[in-house]
């Protein structure tokens, strides 16, 4: 895998323009927190998961320039700024949860260095400084095991639908690989899985209008690593399932409530219900940090809503702007929409595969959640 969506070193943070690809490969200096909101509020960056990430260093980066140009800084002064620059930077896209998780860890990692005996701001801004990358380091990890249950999770689908025998055909939607993440990617990262078993067909990616995730990044990410895939409309899904045959849709998510259901790019809720009708399996591959268990339900989901110019406009080489969309007339522009807990056959996570409850038509995503944090405490202890 070639592609990289940022370059960080201590002190530097790179990103990838997302807005110039396929036609370029352009990388953005991102210097501190305010560089960091920009690029994602102009989805030069996007993806949960990198949305995170970068939001994180942004600020890493900022930090260690003020580590080394001030003298004696007090440590909570210096946690109250890192929490203020924390604040500002969740304003910047509201759907996507895994910002408001890492903001939230990274909150208590500098309040808590702040009050250790003999703190300064300089142990602050290093605490900070350390997680951020942390986060980096655990995102790749996270994606490669998202792959991996996932590539499981179809290839035992397909045995049961009696056509274990074949390469997989995957179905998805949006980007969800190493230009959503830090690296491998969510949903993609399935495909990426499967595709190095030598167990994949061939990966199908939508569109995904109006801002063409699909046709820019997931095509252009399968032509470069030599994934064989195949580019369809967003109204094809349906005849696609119906004639050539697809083992199982695999997408991301942007958060996923506490029952199951999923925000995802506008389109997901569509091809579940497609999926649905056609007996394809619909997974949903996220990082735990995707997961939300204060959220109760997707219709709990705060919807992010875009330009109408995204819809009615698209921009040339060159800068320019053009209407392709009659003067004059309304736009309603969601970027999210919320594939609902029923049409879900299994949620993918870094951990394994979550199934519904028994007996219920609900996934357990709280008490995954817990699993999870019991284990971070007693890491913690083990290395304290």
């Amino acid at each position: 895998m070639s592609l990289q969506s940022l370059v960080y070193s201590r002190g530097s943070l790179k990103v990838l323009d997302q807005l110039k690809v396929p036609q370029s490969k352009e990388y953005l200096d991102v210097r501190d927190a305010e560089a960091a909101w920009q690029v994602v509020k102009k989805m030069q960056v996007r993806g949960a998961p990198l949305i995170a990430i970068v939001s994180a260093l942004g600020l890493a980066v900022e930090a260690e320039a003020r580590r080394k140009g001030e003298v004696g800084s007090g440590a909570k002064v210096t946690a109250a700024w890192l929490k203020e620059r924390m604040d500002y930077l969740r304003t910047s896209r509201p759907t996507a949860v895994n910002l408001f998780n890492a903001m939230d860890e990274l909150t208590s990692v500098a309040t808590d260095a702040a009050v250790v005996s003999g703190a300064s701001g300089d142990s602050v801004y290093e605490a900070y400084i350390s997680a951020a990358e942390a986060m980096l380091e655990e995102d790749v990890r996270a994606n490669k095991a998202i792959g991996e249950h996932g590539a499981d999770a179809v290839l035992a689908a397909m045995e049961r639908a009696g056509c274990g025998d074949r390469g997989a055909r995957v179905l998805t939607i949006c980007n969800t690989g190493a230009l959503a993440t830090a690296g491998w990617g969510t949903a993609l990262g399935v495909i990426r899985s499967l595709h190095g078993r030598g167990k994949l067909e061939r990966a199908f990616a939508l569109e995904t209008r109006p801002y063409n995730q699909g046709s820019r990044l997931t095509a252009f990410e399968l032509v470069e690593d030599k994934i064989p895939g195949t580019l369809i409309c967003d109204s094809m899904a349906a005849a696609l399932m119906l004639r050539k045959g697809i083992d199982a849709c695999v997408v991301g998510a942007d958060r996923v409530a506490a029952n199951g259901d999923s925000a995802n790019k506008i389109g997901t809720y569509a091809l579940s219900i497609i999926a649905k009708h056609h007996g394809v399996p619909f997974f949903v591959a996220a990082p735990t940090t995707t997961l939300d268990a204060r959220t109760a339900s997707g219709a709990d989901i705060t919807i992010e809503e875009r330009p109408p110019e995204e819809l009615c406009c698209i921009d040339l080489a060159g800068g320019e702007r053009r209407r392709i969309a009659a003067d004059g007339i309304d736009c309603w522009n969601p970027a999210f929409d919320v594939a609902p807990v029923a049409l879900i056959a299994g949620i993918i996570t870094e951990r394994r595969v979550l199934e519904k409850t028994p007996g219920e038509d609900a996934f357990d995503v709280p008490g995954l959640l817990r699993e999870a944090a019991a284990e971070r405490d007693a890491k913690r202890r083990r290395v304290a």
